[in-house]
């Protein structure tokens, strides 16, 4: 008896494994979109930032995040104000999501652009997002010290703070400076 119960939940738990999950993925807004809602009125133009070695260490090591990819999608409006598309894992797939950043580097709002998951969406709340709103590169940008948690979105929460984190770095790091250029 005791075998053909192992037996059975073996095949039980291999049968699930191999049902695929069942993911809601969203598209909330288009990157055009985000713009518009992000820096209302402003004419942004890509800016091709491609980060060195040397800058994704430096990145790394002040965010205590990982950098992905060494290519941003990065735009610059006249004012000095940032756009920046970004990818940060949730649970199990990638969320896209948008920040603005004014010219001193402070956070002016951010967007999520889709999700992929079948929990967590609920970062999209407006009021969660406020959070980060005037968060600079000196704030602690951290889950349950001056970001909340939403209990059922935990990993979204914590992902998106770090990404947060991360671009404020990047900004400090390397935005900043690209901002010091004519042009």
């Amino acid at each position: 008896m005791q075998r053909r119960g192992f037996l059975g939940s073996s095949f039980g738990l291999l049968a699930w494994l191999l049902v695929p999950r069942v993911v809601r993925s969203e598209d909330y807004l288009s990157v055009e979109q985000a713009q518009a809602l992000l820096l209302p009125g402003e004419t942004l133009r890509k800016v091709p930032v491609r980060l060195t070695s040397e800058q994704k260490k430096q990145i790394q090591r002040a965010s205590d995040q990982r950098v992905r990819h060494l290519d941003l999608e990065a735009w610059r409006a006249a004012n000095g104000d940032w756009f920046l598309v970004d990818e940060v894992i949730g649970k199990h797939e990638f969320i896209t999501w948008a920040i603005a950043l004014d010219s001193t580097g402070a956070v002016k709002g951010l967007e999520v652009l889709s999700y992929r998951e079948t929990y967590g969406y609920e970062i999209r709340r407006p009021e969660w997002r406020a959070q980060f709103h005037g968060k600079t590169v000196s704030a602690p940008v951290e889950i349950d010290e001056d970001i909340e948690n939403i209990s059922g979105a935990t990993l979204s929460c914590v992902h998106i703070t770090n990404g947060v984190r991360r671009i404020l770095h990047t900004y400090d790091l390397v935005l900043r400076k690209l901002g010091e250029l004519p042009g």
